[in-house]
């Protein structure tokens, strides 16, 4: 059996190029396939970020501070170093305070510049403040000056207060350890504040002291993740 030259060129020639141009197109399909589930993805991953941006990872208790005898909240953290807080506070002021139980609502913010390793399991923050606002659920309190008084008789808001604290912390590491398992860390502070009314009262009448416009509170402050 006698084979033409074009057999050659097609069973050496042609056929290996056939071969290799269907590889390439395979290999082009695979490429864009990986692509696309690339940006997919990424959009997954972002779309689940912002999510669990929203779910807060601090849970804090506080006694005292102007913001009910005891509250707790939820709060969230970030910045580079986790030095920014946001939280968000409900508590109670007891009736032999006020008359009647009251409902206090706080919104605070919180920046801790610094943080000094001591231990693997110990770290002391020596400075942390913020300011925040508090309101007490109540009818007897007013955000606008009721018309019975002399307008401008009240330049401030008996519902909505604005405080400033400095405070201190020191945090342990507990996440190693089989029965604080449901925190990260734990955290321990106090904070020493004052709101503007207080504040506006200290600068026009001298004869107050630190007491009469200082309020000290105690907390702690539990990391989940």
């Amino acid at each position: 059996m006698k084979w033409s030259i074009s057999k050659y060129l097609f069973i050496f020639v042609l056929l290996p190029l056939m071969s290799l141009n269907a590889q390439v197109r395979d290999s082009s399909r695979v490429y864009q396939s990986v692509v696309k589930e690339s940006h997919y993805d990424k959009r997954v991953h972002r779309y689940r970020k912002n999510w669990e941006a929203v779910i807060p990872n601090i849970v804090k208790v506080q006694y005292a501070g102007n913001m009910g005898m005891f509250s707790a909240g939820v709060g969230w953290d970030y910045g580079k170093r986790r030095q920014w807080e946001t939280d968000l506070y409900f508590g109670f002021i007891p009736p032999h305070s006020s008359g009647k139980t009251k409902m206090t609502m706080t919104l605070k913010q919180d920046y801790i510049p610094w943080s000094i390793q001591l231990k693997p399991s110990v770290a002391i923050e020596p400075l942390a403040t913020g300011l925040y606002l508090n309101t007490v659920f109540g009818d007897e309190f007013w955000t606008h000056e009721p018309e019975r008084y002399p307008k401008g008789y009240y330049q401030f808001s008996s519902r909505v207060r604005i405080h400033v604290y400095l405070g201190q912390r020191v945090s342990f590491n507990v996440h190693t350890t089989d029965f604080w398992s449901f925190a990260r860390n734990i955290t321990l502070f106090y904070e020493v504040s004052s709101y503007d009314l207080m504040i506006a009262s200290a600068v026009s009448n001298h004869y107050l002291k630190p007491k009469d416009y200082l309020s000290l509170s105690v907390g702690a402050k539990f990391l989940l993740f």
